[in-house]
């Protein structure tokens, strides 16, 4: 037996796995990692995987980043953690100060929250409350784009749109309002991205005009909805957004916890449309990667309809018990400072163009629909006929050929579906974007050029994609 078959065996007989039917790895084995370094993951047994995913897109800086490392072990020897009611510390204190320092204007108060998840749901529940406090109870519906993700807790399941993860729960779910997605792939030939959202604007339009009385917020996912497929649209959306919630008196929720912190090709996505939202919700690379944090940040106004004395119950009660952990606040600030420091941002810009031209003879591929881009973020879209962009059946799994592929060249490519995507570490050099567009080619090839034998029963599920 393998050192890689060793642990896997110790993992089945004790781990249920997030987002796995268990019973795939009967025939699927488990990867079992050691030690990680830059873009390489590594298993047991040495064999060297490039991190594709940034390890569900939390990765940015690579594994093991010195700078993050030292600003931790820094932070172990002074105070690992503190409850942050009625106590505070200076990792927190200035990491709220530079997130409100590097953000849109406006968003001047920070709460933390101790996941993705959870941070929306303190945007979710800040929104109501901050209506009710305001003398305005009816306003207690949100409303959400066809197609989106924001969570798996409750309140995050029912603003989101991918059935695979809401159908199930729907007798748990809040009654919410979903509007027609702006994604640009659904757009007719001919028309632009911009032409397109700003079309289906109109949609987002009459659902505020018929229903603001009772709308708390808009949640959207800028500019790229993640786990719906790595679907795009154009920013023009959300400055057309902005506008009608200020007109209408909604707030608007921006989660930008999987396309914060440079995915886009801005430091945030709502900077593409010149907006600052009501509240901007941050995870995943927030820590580089290392640790679970969340942050929510709001303006001045919401924060002052809470503020008053105890007795009137006005205040936010709302916690988690690692809020602002300190270690995940050491580690936010390192990844902060490398952003600050190695001009991150313009620096993507050359191997967003890599990955753009890595991948363009995809585009004439007889089963890609489209390969589509924003900033360091690239997905190609499998079909089974490219001219009507008509999917595979999602019971034939075409995306998991891809991704077993990938795992026998030595890389994580873990697609939505039949979406193969990219969103890799900042630190990834060009020669590295040339192999993964050689694997993702090869498995794409593999994948649409066998035949797969399954019953299909297209009632189920239409627009199933499997979780990346």
């Amino acid at each position: 037996m393998s050192l890689n078959d060793h642990w896997m065996q110790r993992d089945l007989d004790v781990l249920w796995h997030p987002c796995t039917q268990m019973k795939d790895h009967e025939r699927l084995p488990l990867v079992a990692i050691r030690k990680a370094s830059g873009v390489w993951l590594e298993d047991f047994d040495g064999k060297r995987y490039l991190d594709a995913v940034s390890s569900w897109w939390v990765n940015v800086f690579g594994h093991a980043n010195p700078r993050i490392n030292a600003r931790i072990r820094d932070q172990l020897d002074s105070l690992e953690h503190v409850m942050l009611a009625g106590f505070t510390h200076q990792p927190v204190i200035e990491l709220s100060e530079r997130l409100v320092q590097i953000t849109p204007a406006g968003l001047n108060k920070v709460f933390y929250a101790d996941n993705g998840s959870s941070g929306i749901e303190v945007a979710l529940k800040m929104s109501f409350h901050y209506w009710l406090n305001s003398g305005q109870a009816g306003k207690k519906r949100f409303v959400t784009l066809s197609n989106s993700y924001h969570g798996e807790t409750v309140a995050a399941m029912s603003v989101g749109d991918v059935s695979l993860f809401t159908d199930t729960y729907k007798p748990l779910l809040l009654d919410t309002l979903k509007v027609p997605s702006p994604d640009c792939y659904l757009r007719p030939e001919g028309v632009t991205w911009e032409a397109h959202s700003r079309a289906m604007f109109a949609h987002m339009e009459q659902t505020l005009a018929e229903h603001h009385h009772e709308v708390a917020a808009v949640i959207v996912e800028p500019l790229i909805q993640g786990a719906g497929g790595m679907r795009m649209y154009h920013p023009i959306y959300l400055r057309l957004l902005r506008e009608a919630c200020d007109r209408y008196g909604v707030h608007l929720i921006h989660d930008e916890i999987a396309v914060g912190f440079g995915r886009t090709g801005t430091m945030f996505a709502c900077e593409q449309a010149g907006i600052t939202p009501d509240f901007l919700v941050l995870s995943k690379a927030l820590t580089g990667g290392y640790l679970p944090m969340a942050a929510v940040l709001t303006t001045d106004d919401v924060y002052g309809a809470f503020y008053d004395d105890y007795a009137t119950l006005r205040a936010f009660l709302h916690s988690h018990t690692y809020t602002g952990n300190p270690l995940a606040c050491a580690a936010a600030l390192a990844t902060l400072d490398i952003f600050r420091d190695d001009d991150v941002i313009e620096r993507n810009k050359a191997l967003a163009a890599r990955m753009a031209s890595a991948t363009a003879h995809l585009a004439e591929h007889p089963h890609v629909a489209e390969v589509r881009q924003t900033g360091m973020a690239l997905a190609i879209e499998m079909v089974q006929d490219k001219a009507s962009k008509t999917a595979y059946p999602w019971q034939e799994r075409r995306g998991l050929r891809v991704y077993q592929h990938a795992l026998e060249r030595g890389a994580l490519l873990r697609p939505l579906g039949s979406v193969v995507y990219f969103l890799p570490p900042y630190v990834i050099t060009p020669e590295e974007i040339d192999f993964l567009a050689e694997v993702a080619s090869e498995g794409i090839d593999i994948a649409t050029r066998e035949s797969v034998s399954v019953a299909v029963d297209h009632s189920h599920y239409p627009h199933h994609r499997d979780p990346g």
